[in-house]
């Protein structure tokens, strides 16, 4: 039904004319105060994964006052909200909520003083992946296409998504059923803050552009000793060290040079005293990739790798390492070559050609990914917003995300996710 419906878009023509920029800009411009006000209101009000509970009233509350119908504490503290407006595409918007435990370090004016409790201890609260730079631009657009009803036609659904942080939340609203309860979506759109790509500019890639994330933990055995006597020990501290090394064969040995992934070892944990072999060292890693096929590969020379030294050590069958890789794990994003191509029409139009950018691969990862890798396949857009302030790229002064003193500028960078968004999805409702 919705294949016949674009198709008779495409024959018949749209019975719609995308407004000019200059008006979605001027809307912009007059809602900026309000917009700004918010964005400091979040900033100073993070809240970590799982606990988002004022910030997804907040968000419901303005979708409520633009004219959405929302759903809240929908798969956690997930927020939907659903503007209906006549036959055409349904395009799904998400922004993420949550904040991270750390002390922020900016100095800004509105800078957090907030804490949290994490893991036991009481630390400072601080949006440093710009999450409320992602929310105020999805109320700006939000606020922007409900005042231009008049101009496009279809549904436009507003994703507030917790849990980004942990990998968990779009897992969580999925499972709740948000594609059976409010519908499968034709297109899904979200941006995400980039610690380097200039304020005034946005960046897009094709295909694959942020990787398959997942924590894998190695439980190494030994057989223990007096720190002095090691030939009476099988030395878990060096099977586990020799492990870690030949990791790295991985990528450099077993991968095509034109493919890609990451096997990082981020923690080593055993033993308690100088001169006490242990007998048991556990490994944490991070591994990231792109394909089915190199995650695969990925875990397979693991497992080979750690049995293999085990072996070598003379350790026996019952003491062989245990590798646990959870079944659950943040997907690889894709961009939709065809979605990307519109997209980046539409940022033009409001920014010029010269600041819409290029931007290669990264390993970092984002679950917004999981709502385009239902049985659906909703082609979807994750898009990188500059935040950068001048001032700060002519000082060289560019701290990465989730870094204690990033911070985007503000103004500009609201402008433009706002600009770009909301035309994107007039272009895409109107096509």
């Amino acid at each position: 039904m919705r294949n016949l419906l674009f198709i008779g878009i495409f024959i018949f023509g749209s019975a719609f004319m995308n407004p000019e920029p200059p008006v979605i800009k001027s809307l912009i411009a007059d809602d900026l105060p309000f917009l700004l006000e918010f964005y400091k209101t979040r900033h100073q009000n993070p809240e970590i994964s799982l606990q988002e509970k004022e910030t997804s009233k907040a968000l419901a509350t303005e979708l409520r006052t633009a004219g959405f119908d929302v759903t809240e504490n929908f798969g956690g503290y997930g927020v939907v909200g659903i503007l209906k407006n006549g036959d055409g595409p349904m395009i799904l918007v998400r922004t993420d909520m949550d904040a991270l435990p750390m002390e922020e370090k900016t100095n800004l004016e509105y800078a957090s003083h907030a804490t949290c409790e994490y893991a036991g201890q009481i630390t400072g609260s601080m949006h440093s992946c710009g999450h409320d730079m992602h929310m105020t631009s999805w109320l700006g657009t939000a606020r922007l296409m409900a005042k231009m009803k008049n101009e496009w036609k279809g549904t436009l659904m507003m994703i507030g998504q917790p849990a980004e942080e942990i990998g968990e939340g779009s897992e969580l609203m999925l499972k709740a059923g948000l594609y059976e309860k409010f519908g499968v979506p034709d297109y899904g759109m979200a941006l995400h803050c980039s610690p380097t790509i200039p304020a005034g500019q946005v960046g897009f890639g094709k295909g694959y552009t942020m990787a398959n994330t997942e924590s894998i933990d190695i439980k190494v055995f030994g057989v223990g000793a007096h720190g002095a006597a090691p030939h009476m020990s099988i030395d878990p501290v060096v099977i586990g060290s020799m492990i870690v090394m030949d990791l790295q064969t991985i990528v450099s040995r077993n991968l095509k040079p034109t493919e890609s992934a990451v096997v990082t070892v981020g923690a080593i944990k055993g033993g308690i005293k100088h001169n006490i072999i242990p007998d048991e060292v556990t490994l944490k890693l991070t591994v990231r990739t792109y394909t089915p096929e190199v995650r695969a590969m990925v875990h397979k020379r693991i497992k080979e790798i750690c049995r293999g030294v085990a072996i070598a050590a003379g350790l026996s069958e019952d003491k062989m390492p245990e590798v646990t890789i959870p079944a659950s794990f943040t997907p690889a994003n894709y961009n939709h070559p065809d979605l990307v191509d519109k997209m980046m029409v539409a940022a033009g139009k409001m920014i010029g050609e010269e600041n819409v950018v290029d931007v290669e691969p990264l390993m970092l990862g984002e679950d917004f990914a999981r709502f385009g890798q239902t049985e659906d396949k909703v082609p979807t857009v994750l898009y990188w917003l500059g935040t950068v302030p001048e001032s700060r790229i002519a000082e060289g002064d560019l701290p990465g995300l989730h870094s204690p003193f990033y911070y985007p500028t503000p103004e500009k960078t609201i402008e433009t996710g706002v600009a770009v968004m909301s035309q994107s999805l007039m272009d895409v409702f109107n096509f």
